[in-house]
């Protein structure tokens, strides 16, 4: 009895393994290749990912490998999954560090981050590592047609932080705490220059931070050195 069960798995599994195998070998690597790009051109993006993901593991030294991690990084941005594109993007810049798509692969990572872009009242954190990533992208590619692209994105992410260096200036100004407000304000001068509509507000708030620091400090000098009346 034992021996027939025994036998019994012994067939189940080797009818499973065989049909894993068959399986696996029903689709050639262009076949999951083809699979995958028309159903990221349809759209269908998850079904995209599984077909790129069977040719990533089945066959990895493949020609069409790198195309599949590069396709399923797409298709996770397309689905605004942005965190898990931007991690298929870097790895596959980790890995094929001189493949032509590299600089489109430095474009859709700062596109990533500058996705997640919030208003000027929130957390600044994706907008500065979208503005890093385009201008290393300029930087280290300046002739790509992505670093010209990238350009008019820094326009952006610059204008974002602009206005956050405002924002949180005017909150100390309004607070009366004109000293962090005037750092600020200048900071905003220094650091994004060419940002004009904030340029001239910024101005006249530093000129209103110097005009109360003053006042403030002809107040304390009275009240210091003012003879007291009280006997």
């Amino acid at each position: 009895m034992r021996k027939i069960i025994t036998l019994s798995v012994l067939s189940l599994f080797c009818l499973t393994g065989c049909a894993w195998f068959q399986a696996k070998e029903e689709k050639t690597a262009i076949e999951l290749a083809n699979e995958g790009m028309a159903l990221f051109e349809d759209g269908k993006y998850r079904k995209a990912i599984e077909s790129f993901e069977k040719l990533k593991d089945w066959y990895p030294f493949s020609r069409y490998a790198s195309l599949a991690e590069l396709k399923m990084a797409d298709s996770y941005f397309a689905l605004g999954e942005y965190q898990e594109a931007i991690y298929m993007y870097e790895e596959f810049e980790t890995l094929h560090p001189r493949n032509e798509a590299v600089p489109y692969v430095i474009y859709q990572i700062g596109r990533s981050y500058f996705s997640r872009m919030e208003s000027v009242d929130r957390d600044q954190t994706p907008v500065r590592k979208a503005l890093d990533t385009f201008q290393r992208l300029i930087r280290q590619y300046p002739d790509s047609e992505y670093a010209a692209k990238a350009r008019n994105h820094v326009k952006m992410c610059q204008k974002n932080l602009a206005g956050h260096e405002f924002y949180v200036g005017m909150f100390y100004f309004n607070n009366k705490r004109y000293k962090p407000a005037l750092s600020r304000f200048e900071s905003l001068l220094v650091n994004y220059p060419d940002v004009g509509n904030y340029h001239q507000k910024a101005l006249d708030y530093i000129a209103l931070c110097r005009q109360s620091l003053d006042e403030n400090e002809e107040d304390e000098e009275k009240v210091e050195y003012e003879p007291s009346i009280i006997e």
